[in-house]
């Protein structure tokens, strides 16, 4: 702006020079020679504007030609966008109550999912996000669907914003293979739980899969290297406009605190996580797998966590918290399976000591879905999901135990492009997130979400 600015006030005094030198030749006071004056008269006159080229100024071109002309400024690469998800969800049948100390039908992904409940925002995300410079990137995403227990007489407040994620991506070559993030983000463990809400097919996430890191994110420090052909499959599969995980990296590596999102450190140990996935196309193997791809990959996490203590504060003991995890994902071209699973241990509520001991854990899920790129109704994709869990809840007080077998079968449309909405029936078996709560609970249910994008 000031090169320009310079430019400017130098063409003004420019044409200021060109005005003075024309003036004795147009002035109508000065002129008195008449105008048939000999020729050597004229050539001692005032010349005209197009015999002083030496006073013209630079050619408007080379305004675009200076360096600061043609550069970008940060401020205009930033990007808003966002999105939000409404909710109904209804009992058909089953345990929408029931007496002190046994399991309601309840769900730890889906507060909303309960006795006399009906419209919920499940999540009003805004991100914010765009490059500082060439090998620099920030993102910055609150919600502001979030609500706060504990509040007089156990009512529920909702609508409150929580930070998700505010990191920046520091690129070590100018091809952006490899990177390293600093700050909250997620943690890549699990398929599923790097893939964005607003990209997911299923209504929530699978508790077996989602069990290892709740809310998906921590603070630390981690590095992502996606080799270019790896990255060329990914485009394809996104113009394709299949619903990929996001570019969290073909392979990673991080350290965290460990404690879980918006959580404050407890202990000196971090938690450490590896991830590797691999999309394999199938266009070898015939013209019936033309255009197929295979992703497989697998993760690990180590840590010691502190869950939280339901008299308050947090567990003295730092818990192991370990876990090995495979997924495969054949994307739906136009039929496509999705599989993930994980071992390990961690804290978990004891009933028969009454305290929060390490124990075993498994669980995961199997799902299949097709896929319809045009109908009447727009695309839809019809899906189909199988899960299963069996140990604790690290993030609420006293790491309760979770059995869940759940079968949900549902199809999401898009009648434009901003617009998904999807319809789940499900049934569910699952022990409510509640160690002072025993059994089983069991039901129907049909649930809906609206989602918009902007």
């Amino acid at each position: 702006m000031q090169d320009l600015q310079r430019q400017i006030d130098e063409l003004k005094a420019t044409i200021a020079e060109l005005k003075t030198a024309q003036a004795p030749a147009t002035s109508p006071a000065s002129p008195t020679r008449p105008t048939t004056a000999p020729e050597t008269d004229q050539a001692n006159a005032a010349p005209p504007p197009v015999a002083v080229p030496q006073t013209q100024p630079r050619p408007a071109p080379q305004l675009a030609a200076t360096p600061t002309a043609g550069k970008q400024a940060w401020y205009d690469r930033i990007t808003l966008r966002g999105y939000t998800q409404m909710r109904f969800n209804e009992i058909v049948s089953g345990d929408r109550t029931a007496p002190d100390g046994q399991s309601r039908l309840r769900s730890v992904h889906d507060g909303a999912i309960g006795d006399n409940s009906n419209f919920s925002l499940r999540r009003v995300r805004l991100v914010l996000q765009g490059d500082l410079t060439d090998r620099v990137s920030f993102y910055f995403q609150p919600d502001f669907a979030v609500n706060v227990s504990n509040q007089s007489g156990g009512e529920r407040r909702e609508g409150f914003a929580q930070l998700r994620d505010a990191y920046v991506d520091t690129f070590l070559d100018a091809d952006r293979t490899v990177r390293l993030r600093f700050g909250q983000s997620k943690v890549p463990f699990g398929w599923e739980n790097m893939q964005s809400s607003s990209n997911r097919l299923t209504l929530d996430r699978s508790d077996g899969i989602n069990s290892a890191v709740p809310g998906e994110r921590d603070l630390g420090i981690v590095a992502f290297y996606t080799p270019p052909q790896v990255q060329r499959i990914w485009d394809r599969l996104e113009d394709d406009g299949q619903k990929l995980f996001g570019n969290y990296g073909a392979f990673g590596v991080g350290v965290y605190n460990g404690q879980g999102i918006s959580r404050a450190e407890t202990n000196d140990g971090v938690m450490t996580v590896a991830m590797a996935t691999w999309p394999f196309v199938l266009d070898g193997f015939g013209s019936a797998f033309a255009g197929q791809v295979l992703e497989t990959g697998v993760a690990a996490i180590r840590n010691r966590v502190q869950p939280e203590l339901r008299s308050g504060g947090v567990s003295d003991t730092a818990f192991a918290d370990e876990r090995f995890g495979v997924h495969a994902i054949l994307y739906p071209q136009p039929i496509g399976f999705q599989a993930e699973w994980n071992w390990g241990r961690g804290p978990e509520y004891d009933a028969t000591s009454q305290s929060i001991t390490t124990k075993r854990l498994n669980g995961g899920y199997i799902q299949t879905m097709g896929r319809v790129k045009t109908s009447p109704l727009g695309p839809f994709i019809p899906y189909a999901r199988w899960q299963y869990y069996r140990g604790g809840w690290k993030a609420l007080a006293n790491a309760p135990r979770l059995e869940t077998d759940e079968f949900e079968l549902g199809i999401e449309f898009q009648p434009t492009p901003p617009i998904e909405l999807t319809i789940a029936y499900a049934r569910m078996e699952r022990r409510e997130a509640d160690e002072r709560r025993t059994g089983r609970a069991d039901g129907n249910l049909i649930r809906t979400q609206l989602q918009w994008n902007y």
